[in-house]
């Protein structure tokens, strides 16, 4: 029987998907904890020398994780890089998919050529929103792209298009942009699963939805676009970023407890 594979030194890259954005935890940096701090208690937890950094920050496209985060990870020497990027470049009015592929795979043939164990994701199937349907080729074609990049640099892909359970929107933070805390625990579960790595962690109880009517429906539509769609779509058109002026939450190695340890 094969033993479950030990890794000393995490370092997680990528945007709000990565730093944990729709799991709330005000103890944490940037009041958030995510997957990426989940896995890392897991991978930590019977080891005194593991140590985990996370240099994502919310909003950021390709090019800024590429100019901003790369370098201080290949610095940091992980054996293990887990990378999510790309989709704030394709939620833009206009992107090349070709370029940005290229530019991503550049990226992940320098974290390979390293050693590390490297974990790519697709995207999520966006088909059941009626917000992301719009752009549901251009995310089918970068997954598609993504897996030929994994393929050929020998990276581990994660199937974020066909894991079905993220239909639901109870996985999902108030913004419907983040995943919640039971998103972040499923993705957490199934980023150890990929890499092969045993675990105790198990889903989280969905709250019950109970009866919505129409009007209850219309009125949280309308709370969601003041809320929430206007300022996304107001930072588009003025050039800003939810992640401006923001820092990594953990920029140097560190160790993390368990929430409540």
């Amino acid at each position: 029987m094969s033993s479950s594979p030990r890794f000393a030194r995490y370092v997680a890259l990528g945007d709000s998907f990565t730093e944990g954005v729709g799991d709330h935890d005000p103890a944490r940096p940037n009041g958030v904890r995510g997957w990426a701090d989940r896995v890392a208690e897991v991978l930590g937890a019977h080891d005194p020398g593991f140590a985990y950094a996370n240099l994502a920050i919310r909003g950021r496209k390709l090019a800024p994780i590429l100019d901003e985060q790369l370098e201080p990870a290949l610095a940091l020497g992980p054996d293990l890089v887990t990378v999510y990027a790309g989709a704030n470049d394709i939620m833009r009015p206009s992107v090349d998919l070709d370029t940005l592929l290229a530019s991503y795979e550049e990226m992940i043939a320098r974290l390979r050529a390293t050693g590390a164990e490297v974990l790519v994701w697709t995207s999520a199937d966006p088909g059941g929103s009626a917000t992301y349907k719009l752009v549901r080729d251009r995310f089918r074609r970068y997954s598609e792209g993504v897996r030929e990049i994994a393929a050929r640099q020998g990276a581990r892909v994660l199937d974020y298009w066909h894991l079905g359970e993220y239909a639901d929107w109870r996985m999902w933070d108030a913004d419907r942009m983040h995943m919640g805390p039971a998103g972040h625990q499923r993705m957490a579960i199934e980023v150890l699963d990929t890499l092969g790595v045993a675990h105790d962690l198990e889903p989280l109880v969905l709250a019950d939805p109970g009866p919505t009517s129409w009007a209850q429906r219309l009125r949280t539509d309308a709370t969601w676009v003041r809320s929430f769609l206007v300022p996304w779509v107001h930072r588009r058109v003025t050039g800003r970023s939810s992640g401006d002026g923001m820092a990594p939450r953990y920029p140097e190695y560190t160790r993390i407890a368990p929430a409540g340890a």
